[in-house]
């Protein structure tokens, strides 16, 4: 599986949108998107996972990788639409008690 990752531009705000599998042979892409995007001092960066299905271990790393430079460089992290097997990796790893996750997508019952 192949992973897209396109970039909007929204003055202080830029918004990943992220569709396929984020794995060890995908995240450097990703990682090669997004880190610059954090170094930008002041910008928020809204990382739409609704479109992507699975993720491993090297997407977390990406994304630890992205919260530490947005530290550094105070700047925001902010991950949206997460479905319910991409946010239970970020909870059984308790990354989402320290990244910034808004509106999972819960399946089920809803």
């Amino acid at each position: 599986m192949n992973l897209t990752v396109n970039v909007v531009e929204e003055n202080e705000k830029s918004i990943l949108n992220v569709s396929g599998e984020i794995d060890i042979y995908t995240a450097p892409k990703l990682k090669e998107t997004l880190l610059p995007l954090t170094k930008v001092e002041g910008k928020t960066v809204e990382v739409n996972l609704e479109n992507v299905n699975y993720m491993d271990s090297t997407g977390l790393g990406v994304f630890i990788s992205a919260l530490k430079s947005t530290k550094e460089k105070k700047s925001k992290l902010t991950l949206i639409n997460l479905q319910d097997r991409v946010m239970r990796i970020f909870e059984i790893t308790g990354l989402d008690d320290v990244i910034d996750i808004k509106a999972a997508i819960r399946g089920g019952n809803e």
